[in-house]
């Protein structure tokens, strides 16, 4: 099994090339994996959910 990473928004933006606010507008409108609650205060990403909807975009 693979070692799950979560990605924080920084890191979300940095793979995909978009804005955070850009990453905020796709999942409101359910075009972009919705984030993990971690804390109250704090989202993270797993990197498999960036990478597949990546991949999803590169039509691999």
């Amino acid at each position: 099994m693979e070692d799950i990473k979560i990605l924080r928004i920084k890191e979300v933006a940095e793979v995909t090339g978009l804005k955070p606010s850009t990453i905020y507008k796709l999942i409101r409108q359910n075009s972009f994996p919705k984030g993990v609650n971690l804390t109250s205060r704090s989202t993270g990403w797993p990197s498999y959910l960036v990478n597949q909807w990546l991949k999803n975009k590169l039509g691999v």
